[in-house]
């Protein structure tokens, strides 16, 4: 086994739930000590109001959404187009612009709260791009998905690692959804210089950049590293910092993924419903244990078997359990090959930590890997599942992620020595 390999499994065993791990340690927070959910620059920066009616504008701000805010007894949430492990959003997005009419060529952080963008680095003949594709300049946008991690550890601790790049995944899948609804094509890049782009984006350690989305024209010219420093501004309230993510992110930054060629999935979402479907999208926590359709759960996994835009790559594969769907044997299923029949809605209510939701949906799902680039594959496995919620919602069937399960013995319902990413519900 290569050793990149080993470093990335390494960390994700160390991060396994077991019924013991949760019995002794059932991770209570008190809600008051939550640190903030927004990173806002001084307001000195220079900022722009993001408009709904400018396309730009629009593709830009629907990749990061507020779409409902709750109010609980501890505070306000305030909920967004992508969902985010505990509603605890860890990740920021940062947008570069060159060549776009009507904005200064820059990088910009997107304060989602406040629905504008903040010129934080302008741009001269440096740029993101050097870090990203070297000797290339892109005319139009490049993405990045970053993680203040204290905003999930808080709660999460070091298993928080995986759901910090989990929720980000997401959000590059959210971004993949503006794009479809924008008409503009992007591509997913995992395999660039991390390191150096958080040393020269001031990050400190207390955030680090995991994903990048590139959308607009490749040009054969190159672009010199940032100039200068940007000044840093912590994406929290307060801080305290965990050795055991900062180590895990550091080792598996490094790691090189698999490469595929590079191409387009082909949806037929009607765009108007697909739009009003990311507006809507919520988590489901409680099902009524009815049945779906055979053909929308066909139509769902055709889905997630389209391609995801990108040449760093680690496959997914995608087991499912199905209670309860009208036409179909319950049983395990690999695709849609049953590997064995059985009514196993207590065992995958059991394994999800006694989660109702898993033993009442109508499909458990758990995405699987055997990866080289753990970044990649855990990223991956969120964007999957951010195709999943969109897919599924689309059809009116509602879904739910799941991250906290017993790993060593979901491994075994699976039949598989391949580690559990990621698990989902969907039903009614």
């Amino acid at each position: 086994m290569p050793p990149s390999q080993i470093s990335g499994k390494a960390y994700h065993d160390a991060t396994k739930h077991s019924y013991l791990s949760v019995q002794l340690d059932p991770n209570y927070v008190d809600a008051s000590t939550q640190p903030s959910a927004f990173k806002v620059y001084p307001k000195f920066y220079r900022r722009v109001k993001l408009n709904l009616n400018n396309p730009v504008h629009s593709f830009i701000s629907l990749t990061s959404a507020i779409t409902l805010e709750k109010v609980y007894k501890d505070g306000p949430y305030k909920l967004r187009v992508n969902p985010s492990a505990g509603a605890l959003y860890p990740t920021e997005v940062y947008v570069q612009v060159r060549g776009i009419e009507g904005m200064v060529d820059g990088i910009y952080h997107l304060e989602v709260e406040n629905n504008c963008l903040t010129l934080i680095y302008e741009l001269i003949d440096d740029g993101l791009d050097n870090y990203i594709i070297r000797g290339k300049s892109i005319n139009g946008f490049i993405f990045l998905i970053s993680c203040v991690y204290y905003r999930s550890s808080w709660k999460y601790q070091n298993r928080s690692m995986r759901y910090c790049l989990l929720d980000s995944g997401h959000h590059l899948g959210a971004v993949a959804a503006s794009a479809f609804l924008h008409n503009r094509d992007i591509q997913l890049i995992f395999d660039f210089d991390k390191l150096a782009l958080n040393s020269d984006l001031g990050f400190e350690n207390k955030e680090f950049i995991t994903g990048c989305v590139v959308s607009g024209e490749l040009q054969d010219q190159k672009v010199r590293p940032l100039r200068l420093k940007v000044p840093f501004v912590c994406g929290t309230d307060y801080f305290e910092s965990n050795q055991f993510i900062e180590d895990a992110y550091q080792v598996t930054a490094l790691q090189k993924s698999h490469q595929q060629k590079l191409e387009y999935p082909q949806f037929d979402f009607d765009k108007d419903k697909f739009y009003q479907t990311v507006w809507a999208r919520r988590s489901i926590r409680r099902f009524r244990k009815e049945c779906i359709f055979q053909e929308d759960y066909l139509y769902v996994v055709q889905q997630l078997q389209q391609s995801i835009p990108t040449e760093n790559y680690e496959d997914i594969e995608v087991y499912s359990v199905v209670h309860r769907v009208e036409g179909m044997t319950p049983g395990l299923y690999r695709g849609t090959h049953l590997i064995k029949t059985g009514n196993f809605s207590e065992n995958t209510g059991y394994l999800c930590i006694n989660q109702a939701i898993a033993r009442d949906g109508a499909v458990t799902l758990f995405f699987v890997s055997d990866y080289l680039n753990y970044q990649t594959a855990m990223q991956i496995a969120g964007f999957l599942g951010q195709r999943l919620y969109l897919t599924s919602n689309y059809l009116g069937i509602q879904c739910s992620g799941i991250g906290a399960y017993y790993d060593d013995e979901t491994q075994e319902l699976l039949e598989t020595n391949k580690d559990v990413l990621y698990g989902m519900v969907i039903g009614i």
